[in-house]
């Protein structure tokens, strides 16, 4: 009893200082809400929502929740985010981008980054459109990029699983071969799970065949904007 009761309070005591925080940053921009969350409650709460994103719905989103550094540094980090976020979309409009917490978040459908049936090889297209994006990459080298690859449902589980890691893999190669640091990328592949649109339309399974992102701060930019830069 005593442990439910110490338990209980401390869950009391986190989303207290979650909400106080939301309701202090409500209005804010997204430069603004990397400040307004502290520095002790922005890493715990990111931990915590990152965490359950990633298990139980999106990956990709969990990843860029889940790295919230919070206080002043959030603010810098935040800031440079904005920026990015922004280039990115300018760079490639067709991807969906989203600004969460202290990372970007964004998706590139079957449209931006197509294979063949079957395949994990990258076609002319879906490299074209990844050559828009490697500027961008660069000029902001001090960043964690996250590949996520899906499938529709058809064909086995455990065959689209495969199938799905070797797409991000592939992604991530022709990055590297491009010139970008290895050790910035980690690649996952979840097959059918986390499907954004109904599998029982060829439209709907067009959008879950598709690629997402996921951009955070590496350990020299969290450090970087600890010490005001």
């Amino acid at each position: 009893m005593k442990k439910i009761t110490i338990l209980s309070l401390t869950a009391l005591f986190l989303f207290s200082s979650f909400f106080t925080a939301c309701n202090s940053v409500k209005n804010a921009n997204n430069t603004q809400k990397g400040a307004g969350i502290g520095v002790a409650a922005g890493a715990l709460i990111g931990g915590i929502l990152g965490n359950n994103l990633g298990k139980g719905g999106n990956a990709a989103l969990g990843a860029a929740i889940g790295a919230a550094v919070g206080g002043g540094a959030g603010a810098l980090i935040g800031n440079k985010m904005d920026k990015q976020a922004r280039e990115i979309n300018q760079a490639l409009p067709g991807a969906e981008v989203e600004r969460v917490g202290e990372g970007i978040h964004f998706t590139l459908n079957e449209n931006a980054v197509r294979f063949n049936t079957n395949k994990s090889s990258l076609t002319p297209q879906a490299k074209a459109n990844l050559d828009k994006l490697i500027p961008v990459f660069k000029e902001y080298g001090d960043t964690n990029i996250e590949i996520f690859g899906y499938t529709d449902s058809s064909g086995k589980p455990e065959y689209n699983l495969t199938l799905s890691e070797k797409r991000a893999e592939s992604v991530k190669m022709y990055l590297i071969g491009k010139g970008l640091a290895a050790s910035r990328f980690k690649t996952s592949g979840f097959g059918i799970a986390d499907p954004i649109a109904p599998n029982d339309t060829p439209e709907g399974m067009a959008k879950n065949r598709r690629v997402e992102f996921a951009i955070t701060a590496n350990a020299k930019m969290i450090q970087d904007a600890k010490n005001g830069q």
